[in-house]
């Protein structure tokens, strides 16, 4: 006889309640007449679970300030660098149990977002340039550090790149915020954009386990002399920088076989730079691949950013950490309310409350707050 549970665990208000909750509490915004902190931040959450503009989602709810108020607050947010302390607070002040204990894996990933058009001057120091993408090579930069557990990625803190950050500066940074919740660092992943001589170099004199793939250039020379013969094999290789000197590190060069794979044979190389990787080679370009295995966080903030052609550099960086955000409730809530400890681990129920049921979840309860605009009126 299958018993059936009367009493849910977790309901779409309570969801809503813990991300305004988690916002409120660390992210405050002045506010004036009938336009209150909580307003807004619900319209925002409304917002990037359809990913919809706010614009459209002040039409599509009833008895809610208008876009132009919600803007007029939101551009209150003038001190970017004070916005990223807050919103990286209430990144950490929803982390799962567990987080802080043992060893971690813990990577560094760039989000860019394509930009279009002549940046103004206030834009200017956020633009990024990097390889050519979506028709453009200049892109909003973000840097995410986050912490992978039971095959799930928490944000542990987000920055808005600047045109002036070194990649030694970014990593130091993001290091640093991290720095209050304790953890121990069993390797560090990072993407092949800091594939450099300073960052490199800067790793290896902190002592930190790290693993990243190289950037394979030269025609014969450079990292392509690597590339040889038919079996993986490990050796050192110097990385040489007219403007920053030279440094030797381990390579790693792996060599796999297509197989068919996207209708492709043949042999596949693949070389990263390692130091202190207690793993065999066999193993390396597996577990570099977990990182992006782990529910591709792309892919899911996407899920959950909300749309805009606003030119703000402070406000867009709201829009994407609040993706960030929550993403990380969501986790916190599987962790808290959808989990059972089972002897010496924790059997998380991820299938009955997937990140696309929250998004749901959000919504609808926000529309039974407020209600939702079904008539069309002549003004």
């Amino acid at each position: 006889m299958v018993v059936t549970a009367t009493t849910p665990v977790l309901t779409d208000s309570q969801t809503l309640k813990e991300v305004v909750n988690c916002l409120t509490e660390n992210v405050p915004i002045k506010t004036q007449g009938k336009c209150e902190q909580q307003n807004i931040f619900e319209i925002l959450i409304r917002a990037a679970t359809q990913r919809d503009s706010i614009e459209n989602t002040t039409k599509v709810l009833k008895n809610v300030p208008t876009s132009n108020d919600i803007r007029y607050h939101l551009e209150k947010y003038s001190d970017l660098a004070a916005l990223e302390e807050d919103l990286n607070k209430a990144l950490q002040s929803r982390l799962p149990t567990g987080i802080r204990q043992g060893q971690q894996k813990i990577a560094i990933d760039f989000n860019l977002i394509p930009y279009y058009g002549e940046p103004s001057p206030s834009e200017t120091p956020y633009i990024y340039r990097s390889q050519a993408k979506h028709g453009t090579c200049s892109f909003y930069a973000y840097a995410t550090v986050y912490v992978i557990k039971k095959h799930k990625r928490v944000t542990l803190a987000i920055k808005a790149v600047q045109q002036q950050d070194t990649l030694v500066a970014i990593i130091t940074y993001l290091l640093a915020l991290i720095e209050p919740i304790k953890l121990r660092i069993e390797r560090l992943y990072l993407d092949r954009e800091f594939f450099c001589v300073p960052v490199i170099r800067w790793l290896q004199s902190l002592d930190i386990p790290f693993e990243m793939p190289a950037i394979i250039r030269g025609k014969s020379g450079g990292t392509r002399q690597l590339i040889r013969g038919r079996r993986s094999y490990k050796t050192t290789y110097t990385l040489n920088s007219d403007k920053y000197g030279s440094v030797t590190f381990q390579a790693w060069i792996v060599c796999t076989y297509k197989n068919g794979k996207r209708r492709a044979h043949g042999r596949e190389f693949f070389i990263y730079a390692v130091s202190k990787i207690q793993l065999s080679l066999q193993l390396i370009h597996d577990d570099y691949r977990l990182r992006f295995g782990i529910e591709s966080s792309y892919r899911m903030k996407n899920q959950c950013r909300i749309k805009t052609t606003i030119k703000n550099p402070t406000i867009r960086f709201l829009f994407m950490a609040l993706a960030f955000l929550i993403i990380n409730v969501w986790i916190y809530l599987l962790w808290h309310y959808l989990s059972r400890l089972r002897r010496s681990s924790r059997q998380v129920f991820s299938r009955l409350f997937t990140l696309k049921q929250m998004l749901e979840f959000l919504r609808q309860a926000v529309d039974r707050n407020y209600g939702v605009a079904c008539e069309v009126y002549l003004t």
